[in-house]
């Protein structure tokens, strides 16, 4: 019995994160980064369930530890369930059947 799940609603943001890591000392810039992404998403898509995608989170890693973006464009989703999943904004969502089909 497979459950489907639908997206309720789907938005795109320019989210702001300097003024969350300049609180952080250098050593903890980008992981006070990520937790200021996540509680910007559970403050505007009112749900505690919030899931970062990979490339967003490569993004916001990608020049270490002491130097995270000042801000990210996104675009989240939330299913029915209420999960809220976020995004880099422009990468194309790929189920895991197509990756099974595209290493044959």
């Amino acid at each position: 019995m497979a459950t489907t799940t639908t997206a309720i609603a789907e938005r795109t943001y320019n989210v702001p994160l300097r003024k969350q890591y300049q609180k952080a000392p250098n050593w903890k810039r980008t992981e006070r980064a990520v937790n200021g992404l996540k509680a910007f998403l559970k403050r505007h898509m009112k749900s505690d369930n919030v899931k970062i995608g990979t490339k967003l989170n490569e993004q916001l890693w990608l020049h270490g530890l002491k130097n995270p973006p000042h801000h990210v464009k996104i675009t989240v989703s939330k299913d029915d369930k209420g999960v809220v999943k976020a995004e880099l904004f422009g990468v194309k969502k790929v189920s895991k059947k197509e990756v099974k089909e595209g290493k044959k």
